[in-house]
């Protein structure tokens, strides 16, 4: 990767549950298999495609990559047993489709990327610093707050479904500090869907309050006694060290073990049988048409694709 140039990052499994909840259940004609998430995944994904190739809205991407949280738990489970131990299981009728979503990019021809013991966030953060460090531009397809973290100067989030782009000027609005502090405000108030704990009592404005007023977390747990509130006070003091370890898990690892260099994301045009023949095996007849025309490829002489379906536990 050079400088100048542009990677999208998409995160794929929060596309998923996105797709998922975005639409009524869809099933395959020919057999009933559940389809909707693969549906709202694949449209979801063309439209991206097609509007990253219109300059007028941004910079047209030099390299893409889709990334995927893997089914193992991660080291932050080994730090704290019951991260994300709230989480309910998916939908009996999603499980089938995250091996079909995974196919469908690779249908699309697009890096599919995923890595045991490690989040895709993980990931996300590790393939941006690469980016920026070899003077490009990174474009993070997600509205998730975790990765607001690494939003900067040349680091934007861009939440597709409400055509919404957040700079560090839009992360300072929405939260009250500017991105480098994202990690100190998630310690303080934690993550309920991630049952990380934070401090009891500190909700995201008293934590943006705070952080303006003492700087940053370790100092402000250091002069906690100063603070008037009688019942922050005990509790910054009391769960100093669940504040930490709440930092700790919020905190992305930036350096990753990559099996996919970054350089291999270069992204190139699909390849029009191969798409158009899993998006036939889907069944998905409009996508088809479209995807076929803007291919230039005839729908009506490429076989549809043998798929076989698999049931990993998770997204």
């Amino acid at each position: 990767m050079n400088k100048g140039d542009h990677l999208f990052l998409v995160d794929g499994s929060a596309y998923i549950f996105r797709a998922y909840h975005a639409l009524p259940p869809l099933t395959r004609k020919s057999d009933g298999l559940p389809v909707g998430a693969v549906s709202g995944f694949c449209n979801m994904l063309w439209k991206l495609v097609e509007e990253s190739r219109d300059t007028s809205v941004g910079v047209a991407p030099t390299h893409f990559a889709v990334i995927f949280d893997h089914s193992s738990t991660t080291f932050r489970n080994e730090l704290y047993a019951d991260y994300k131990a709230n989480r309910e299981a998916p939908p009996e009728d999603l499980v089938p489709q995250f091996a079909l979503i995974r196919e469908a990019v690779r249908a699309f021809d697009l890096p599919c990327i995923e890595k045991q013991g490690f989040e895709a966030d993980d990931l996300i953060a590790t393939y941006t610093r690469h980016a920026v460090e070899a003077g490009g531009d990174v474009t993070i397809v997600s509205s998730d707050k975790d990765l607001m973290q690494l939003v900067g100067p040349r680091v934007i989030l861009y939440d597709q479904m409400k055509d919404k782009r957040l700079g560090p000027d839009e992360v300072k609005e929405k939260f009250g500090v500017h991105p480098d502090k994202m990690i100190d405000l998630q310690a303080l108030v934690g993550d309920t869907s991630d049952n990380v704990p934070g401090v009891p009592g500190i909700g995201p404005k008293t934590a943006a309050q705070l952080l303006a007023e003492y700087g940053d977390l370790e100092t402000l747990l250091e002069r906690a006694a100063e603070i008037k509130q009688n019942k922050r006070r005990e509790n910054l003091i009391a769960f100093a060290d669940q504040a930490r370890l709440s930092k700790t898990l919020v905190t992305l690892d930036q350096n990753t073990p990559l099996d996919v260099p970054l350089d291999d994301l270069f992204i190139h045009e699909p390849d029009g049988e191969k798409l158009i023949s899993f998006l036939k095996a889907m069944e998905f007849t409009s996508l088809t048409r479209r995807a076929a025309a803007q291919l230039g490829t005839d729908a009506s002489e490429v076989e549809s694709a043998a798929i076989a379906v698999d049931t990993p536990a998770r997204g």
